[in-house]
């Protein structure tokens, strides 16, 4: 028995192939085009470029595996979410999706927060209204493109757009739905009041399943584009922090992931749905029935060394310099970067400050500060915006007993170090982690039968290879340069509020 999962990222689309013990037999990413941004904080890609990367991911994951596509016994799905994918009558995608990072949606919101009214929404949709969801970006479509509203005939998230390619199904699953503004969270179903409130017609959605139940089977169509099986089950799948959470073994409360990637996620597991009035942090359906998670999100976390490697960093002409350099010369700073801060706020942010007008912001140099410095402080700013998420979880007392960290924040030891002691908690590494699609294979393994639930998939495929304890001094150090950066984002939201009539 093989598997496949397949994951729709921001930058390019993964598939990788475990067997029935979730070793990894095979796995290729296909570039994406780089999202455009055709306007200051716009975020859009097309949807068609995400098929065309998993036909090629699927087949190069294939041949790495040295299997033909009739070995997969099983296919699950993952993606970015809150992605808009509008499709007309003839099924043709309508206009580039407005995916999770776009930034348009601020007087949509607005609206949606005035009319529903903030506690409501919160009672409704277990979230507050941010720019990055789903619902927001179609009332905007509504609103700004009216001939493009006329022909919609259809609504699909990232991975079901892929899902729809695959089996002509139109469904999601719950972890995704949570992420649009239109789903009852603690029901786990879309939200009829919120649908009336903004007269969205219910025939627009897909039907919601489980993460791991059978949402159809590969079509014959689907089957000659990617060279797989007709008829090969295909499971409902979830948004990529579920999917990842589930590939990290983020099952039971008490594990808590914090993965960076350029988004930086604190993914907490729990028995019931644990809401934050004020609404800092997420509240959605786990991947695994019956259970939920509280998300806190980074906005720019490895895009904030991104940034400073491509526009800091590297020369303008020259060659580019690796992240390893870069961390090397900040391992030789010492904790606290001798008083420089960053406040990672690169694409606005979501926890805590649920600002989409936050900036960031390079705060305490000197003219003996090096570039090592700068690093250092990009590193721990990205910690510290994450242990923001963690002081909100200790106030909604929900537990952390331990961390496991994924990502590329879990790839460098410098920054395994300072998340380990930003975050106070003993951390923990896996032997392997594979990320989103790793999470999706597995959920097609329980639909499939390899295993006769999410948890046993977890028990059974995941290892810990490393742990590291906090160091005291160290600790004592980074709470106070931490207590500093708190202080950043009040001082300066003031300059970098719109002016509103």
């Amino acid at each position: 028995m093989h598997l496949l999962g397949i994951d729709v990222g921001t930058g390019g689309t993964r598939a990788v192939i475990t067997d029935e013990r979730g070793r990894i037999a095979g796995a290729a990413t296909a570039e994406h085009v780089p999202f455009a941004s055709p306007r200051p904080g716009w975020a859009e890609q097309d949807p068609r470029d995400w098929w065309r990367a998993a036909r090629e991911a699927i087949a190069q994951a294939l041949a790495h595996a040295n299997l033909s596509g009739d070995a997969i016994t099983g296919i699950g799905l993952t993606g970015q979410m809150h992605g808009l994918v509008l499709l007309d009558g003839r099924d043709e995608v309508l206009r580039p999706a407005l995916i999770w990072c776009d930034q348009r949606t601020d007087v949509q919101c607005r609206r949606i927060t005035d009319e529903v009214g903030a506690a409501r929404l919160i009672e409704l949709t277990s979230n507050p209204a941010l720019t990055g969801f789903t619902l927001p970006k179609l009332l905007w479509v509504r609103d700004v493109e009216p001939t493009h509203w006329d022909a919609l005939r259809s609504v699909l998230l990232p991975k079901d757009y892929l899902r729809f390619q695959l089996t002509g199904a139109r469904v999601t699953d719950v972890s995704d739905a949570s992420g649009t503004l239109m789903f009852d969270v603690a029901r786990r179903r879309w939200s009829q009041p919120m649908l009336d409130a903004f007269d969205i017609p219910a025939a627009l959605l897909p039907e919601a399943f489980e993460s791991p139940e059978i949402s159809g089977s590969l079509s014959p169509d689907g089957a000659r584009a990617t060279g797989l099986a007709a008829g090969t089950p295909v499971v409902s799948g979830a948004g990529d922090q579920a999917a990842g959470a589930v590939g990290m073994g983020i099952a039971q409360p008490g594990l808590v992931s914090a993965t960076i990637g350029t988004s930086g996620v604190v993914f907490a597991a729990t028995d019931r749905p644990a809401l934050d009035p004020r609404g800092r942090v997420h509240t959605f359906c786990h991947a695994i029935p019956g259970r939920w998670h509280v998300m806190g999100v980074t906005q720019a976390a490895g895009q904030s060394l991104r940034w400073c490697r491509d526009h800091l960093a590297s020369p303008e002409n020259g060659p580019r310099v690796e992240y390893d350099q870069l961390t090397q010369e900040a391992a030789s700073v010492p904790p606290g970067a001798e008083g420089v801060l960053w406040t990672p706020y690169l694409m606005g942010e979501r926890t805590p400050h649920l600002d989409p007008h936050a900036r960031a912001a390079l705060v305490g140099l000197t003219a003996s500060h090096t570039r090592a410095h700068i690093v250092r402080a990009i590193l721990e700013g990205v910690a510290f915006s994450l242990r923001d998420s963690f002081e909100i979880l200790n106030e909604m007392q929900v537990p952390v007993h331990r961390v496991r960290l994924g990502g590329g924040g879990a790839r460098s030891p410098l920054w395994r170090r300072i998340q380990t002691d930003v975050y106070g908690h003993t951390v923990e590494i896996l032997n392997a982690e594979e990320g989103a699609a790793y999470g999706a294979a597995l959920l097609a393994g329980v639909g499939a039968g390899a295993w006769p639930s999410v948890d046993a998939a977890c028990a059974d495929a995941l290892q810990v290879a490393e742990t590291l304890e906090p160091d005291p001094a160290t600790v004592a150090i980074l709470r106070t340069q931490y207590d500093r950066f708190r202080r950043v984002y009040p001082a300066l939201a003031p300059l970098t509020a719109p002016d509103r009539p």
